[in-house]
């Protein structure tokens, strides 16, 4: 049997998977803070203890770059070696890589109900295709056609310099100039970067806020979490937290374009991670030249990432606290797959060739659909 993985920076989820029930149908699975646990070794055993079952082979996908089969984990004291990890848990084989190149994995499998287009194309067959997650951290990825087949390829884009794209943008930086020596889209594009955002419009721009809003979010143990849930507060949301989180995602918008600029995705962007769609169908993706504007589609997921940056929107747990779809010509459309589903089973095309060694090293599996 398999272990599987998605190790993040603010969650990990765990999940146990056999050959005769495949992909969609985990034996045993669970959820952590990452925060909580030394190491990956430490959730792994207590996991498989609980779990009361034996693996002997596991895949992990881990925030940040895996070079020579080992991680360091971004926002994570964590190193992680996959000869450790082995030895740690006794297992045959043990295989890591990048987070977002596992999300990347699973998008060609990904069918048309598993995806709400925020912006319609015409994607070109075969091409290529650009991946932005933010979550704890900024996420990117992207797909090239190789072989018969898309190849998932890792990247940091996340961690390249903030170009703002406008005035409020430009102000932004030089405040966080005064807090970092480089201001990467991490910083202003994630969970760990809302606070900072919130910041700038408290204390440079001087945007009103209730006392009692304002001393909430200043004791809150996950400021980013209060600070979402007051943007999105239906009864009183907080003028403060709105603009920081629109701002956030106007720089989502402006990112998403340069990546996919950068890699020529003429054949889709696919938006993953914490954002909710309400959010994510208001991002601006600015005019791209003719060739990427007129032929690149533009798709979301509605459901939080296992890391997602605002805390899983309430506690971490499948929809509990989410935010629903919008109807569509009046329909309650399809739930998506669930965000433990696409944390675990995006690692099926990494580990599925341990059971088959035929089957296609890259090729994703799509993500259940909930009844």
């Amino acid at each position: 049997m398999l272990l599987a993985g998605d190790i993040g920076g603010t969650k990990t989820a765990l999940g146990i998977f056999s050959e005769e029930t495949g992909p969609h149908t985990p034996l045993a699975e669970g959820e952590v803070h990452s925060a909580d646990y030394p190491s990956l070794e430490a959730i792994a055993r207590e996991f498989l203890a609980k779990a009361g079952l034996h693996v002997d082979r596991a895949c992990f996908g881990v925030a940040g770059p895996v070079l020579g089969g080992r991680a360091k984990i971004t926002n994570l004291p964590w190193i992680v070696d996959q000869s450790s990890v082995a030895k740690e848990l006794n297992l045959k084989a043990v295989h890591l890589l990048n987070d977002l190149e596992a999300i990347a994995c699973a998008v060609p499998g990904l069918r048309p109900e598993d995806v709400d287009t925020l912006r319609a194309g015409e994607p070109v067959d075969r091409a290529n295709i650009a991946v932005l997650a933010p979550g704890t951290g900024l996420g990117e990825a992207f797909l090239t056609w190789e072989g018969g087949e898309y190849r998932a390829h890792s990247s940091e884009g996340g961690h390249a310099d903030f170009a703002p794209a406008d005035e409020t943008q430009i102000r932004l930086l030089e405040f966080m100039r005064q807090r970092f020596d480089h201001v990467s889209y991490e910083h202003v594009c994630s969970g760990v970067g809302i606070p900072h955002v919130y910041d700038f419009f408290r204390d440079r721009e001087n945007t009103p806020e209730r006392a009692e809003t304002a001393e909430r979010i200043a004791s809150a143990g996950d400021r980013t979490k209060a600070i979402i849930h007051s943007a999105l507060d239906p009864a009183e949301p907080s003028q403060r937290c709105a603009a920081a989180i629109d701002t956030v995602v106007s720089i989502m918008g402006s990112e998403a374009g340069n990546l996919a600029l950068k890699v020529m995705a003429v054949g889709g962007v696919y938006l993953a991670g914490g954002i909710p769609k309400s959010y994510c169908a208001r991002a601006e993706i600015p005019a791209l030249p003719a060739i990427l504007s007129a032929q690149r589609p533009v798709f979301g997921n509605d459901e939080p990432d296992p890391g997602s940056f605002d805390d899983q929107q309430g506690g971490g747990h499948r929809r509990r606290g989410g935010v629903r779809p919008e109807k569509i010509d009046g329909r309650e459309p399809r739930r998506r797959a669930s965000a433990r589903q696409l944390g675990l089973n995006k690692l099926w095309g990494r580990i599925h060739p341990w059971i088959h060694p035929a089957a296609g090293f890259n090729r994703p599996f799509a993500a259940e659909q909930p009844a």
